[in-house]
């Protein structure tokens, strides 16, 4: 199961729909299996946009003031023996995982996706995967350029999570940080982040994760 993550997208704004970015957020999704939007989505139009690819899954963000079937404050799902639940903020994000997990999910879950800082973030702490996307149009709150996007790939005994960059937006680079981590059985396999390794999404050829 490949899952495309993606938050902070506050369209409608200037931009018709994420397809104004440029083709990459396009074919990234196109890849995945089911998307998860952790909210500010701040008009369905963008959810439509997403749902061409892939059914959506969206969590309520503070500045969402609207009703869609996709939509709730918090969600909560069980997919290849993995819990995972989004809501929007789960800021500070630096907290022990198990007062976060009760403080913000009915029960406990495995991985926890949310959003609302524009920063992305990747983290394996007290057996709980915590992925933030970042902001796919507004990363680290800059003007709108291609920003982060997650991936989740999910097998019953193991976790393969990461943060991509979308490309660069021209004469506007994109902030984001990639990164990756695989657990497996519990035990983190592979944290892995280089600060020099551009690995922005190649529209080229079709977009596979090594």
């Amino acid at each position: 199961m490949r899952i495309g993550i993606i938050t902070d997208t506050h369209l409608p704004n200037i931009l018709r729909d994420l397809s104004d970015l440029g083709p990459e957020v396009a074919q990234f999704f196109s890849t995945v299996d089911l998307i998860l939007h952790s909210g500010d989505i701040v008009g369905p139009a963008v959810l439509d946009w997403l749902e061409q690819f892939a059914p959506v899954v969206a969590a309520l963000g503070n500045n969402d003031v609207l009703e869609d079937r996709r939509l709730a404050p918090v969600q909560v799902l069980d997919i290849a023996g993995w819990r995972i639940g989004m809501v929007h903020s789960l800021v500070p994000q630096t907290r022990p995982m198990a007062e976060m997990n009760a403080k913000h999910f009915p029960t406990p879950v495995d991985i926890m996706v949310s959003g609302h800082t524009h920063f992305e973030l990747l983290d394996y702490r007290e057996g709980v995967l915590h992925l933030n996307s970042g902001s796919a149009v507004f990363p680290h709150h800059k003007e709108i350029r291609l920003g982060t996007v997650g991936l989740l790939e999910l097998s019953p005994s193991r976790v393969h999570a990461e943060l991509l960059l979308l490309g660069h937006t021209p004469g506007r680079p994109n902030p984001g940080r990639p990164k990756v981590l695989q657990v497996q059985d519990g035990q983190l396999l592979m944290p892995e982040e280089d600060p020099g390794q551009d690995t922005a999404v190649d529209t080229s050829e079709p977009w596979t994760v090594s």
